[in-house]
């Protein structure tokens, strides 16, 4: 016997389906789907699957939390790698390319590309982002204007490419047009039991804004070439709401 409590919830599903595929959230594939080893951070996105073919835009304040949202975003990176390879761009290389083994790439992997200013570099992402043989666009600038932000999610709707533009800014960042905006700070290591020496990174990961997701904070460890979510329960983050 069906019950009302459920004709309700499968009406409220497909409901909430036929909204995200008129906003352009359509459900992944099968092909398209990759395990990012996210967690209970899947439930904050649409369809509860790590949006690709978007553009994720990172926030960092400080030299070290820039440093960890290098982490953050290489563990990402790994998992789509398995496409091809990585166009990096920034107005400097802050990255070491052999420590990116680490999340799984190999360096050779990485087309690292320097650019002069962020103007320059955002004209190299932008391009890159219109590239279907990359598995994904890493940009850092400072700089995102709206509009070029809008230039960058249209390339990636018709290229079907991920990008992630890392801004390690001292001011806090306006509105752009990126589908997700993320903020990752360190926090103390984790050690194993007995163990001497550095343990294993470890961030509060914000998702701060999401485009029909909820926002929510967590905390994200990096072991043996995975993601462990310390804590399964989201973290809300105080002034923030759903956003549509």
């Amino acid at each position: 016997m069906i019950k009302g409590s459920d004709i309700r919830r499968d009406a409220f599903q497909k409901l909430r389906k036929e909204l995200l595929d008129w906003q352009g959230f359509r459900a992944p594939t099968y092909a398209e789907r990759r395990e990012m080893g996210l967690g209970q951070i899947n439930k904050a996105f649409p369809n509860e699957v790590f949006p690709l073919s978007a553009v994720h835009e990172f926030i960092s304040h400080t030299k070290e939390a820039a440093a960890a949202t290098s982490g953050f975003m290489a563990g990402i990176l790994g998992a789509l790698m398995h496409k091809g390879a990585c166009l990096w761009v920034g107005t400097r290389q802050m990255i070491f390319p052999p420590a990116l083994k680490v999340a799984g790439i190999n360096p050779d992997q990485v087309i690292f590309v320097n650019a002069l200013s962020d103007k320059e570099a955002l004209w190299v992402i932008e391009e890159g982002l219109k590239c279907g043989g990359l598995a994904a666009v890493v940009g850092e600038v400072k700089d995102l204007s709206f509009t070029a932000s809008r230039r960058l999610q249209l390339a990636v709707e018709k290229s079907r490419i991920t990008g992630l533009i890392h801004r390690n800014i001292e001011i806090a960042p306006g509105n752009t047009a990126c589908l997700a905006r993320w903020k990752v700070t360190p926090l103390a290591s984790v050690k194993e039991d007995g163990m001497p020496g550095v343990g294993f990174p470890s961030w509060r990961v914000e998702l701060i804004k999401i485009r029909n997701g909820r926002p929510g904070a967590w905390q994200v460890q990096w072991m043996d070439k995975g993601f462990v979510i310390a804590a399964e329960k989201p973290v809300a983050i105080p002034g923030i709401k759903r956003t549509g």
